[in-house]
């Protein structure tokens, strides 16, 4: 397998939390969205958004969209399971992701900053403004509510859960936003941090990192 990845996306840094709790090892291809390379014909033909990840399978397939990507590793290597058996766990976990890929993170993307700055020419105090007040208020502080730390997201191991929180965590330090008031999402950070699989993933650690 190939994965295509950049140090600093939110979206890819899940994959990464996904294949190191697997013991899974692809052939890792740096995008690098600063430099545009995403938007290169040649990745393009890869992933028609010209967004990283994108996992390339051994018979050639492609597959695009952190949350696709993991779930599909999930069925091919059910060790550790990220997505469990039980309906409701698993809806639970899968509503906190939903919450931060599909409702924030979206909002927050270099892509939107690159557009609110060059497009709607807002600076670039006004965007950092506006990714603080998605962060937290159409995301963070919702799945505060949400998750059952036990110490994880939702019991004694990682699961999607804590794969999209960490990386938002991440974010929300990088866009100086406060979560001091975020008591339960800290703890989960702070038991997540102990992981090796964690500490692998985290973009300071990337051959790519800036």
């Amino acid at each position: 397998m190939k994965f295509y990845d950049y140090f600093r996306s939110s979206a890819a840094y899940r994959v990464r939390l996904a294949l190191e709790l697997k013991d899974m090892k692809p052939e890792r291809h740096v995008v690098h969205l600063a430099h545009g390379e995403q938007r290169g014909p040649e990745y393009i033909s890869k992933n028609p958004q010209a967004l990283v990840p994108a996992l390339q399978l051994d018979d050639g397939a492609f597959i695009t969209q952190s949350l696709a990507i993991i779930e599909y590793l999930d069925r091919l290597h059910p060790t550790p399971r990220l997505i469990p058996e039980n309906p409701l766990l698993a809806a639970k976990i899968r509503a906190v992701a939903y919450v931060i890929a599909c409702d924030t993170h979206p909002l927050i993307n270099l892509r939107v900053g690159t557009y609110l700055e060059d497009q709607l020419g807002q600076n670039a105090s006004t965007v950092a403004t506006w990714r603080r007040h998605w962060i937290l208020k159409g995301g963070l502080e919702a799945v505060e509510r949400m998750i059952e730390p036990g110490p994880f997201c939702f019991g004694n191991q990682p699961t999607l859960a804590d794969i999209c929180l960490i990386p938002q965590i991440y974010g929300a330090r990088r866009f100086s936003a406060s979560l001091d008031h975020l008591p339960k999402i800290l703890s989960v950070d702070a038991a997540c941090a102990d992981l090796p699989a964690f500490r692998a993933a985290h973009p300071a650690a990337q051959s790519d990192a800036e």
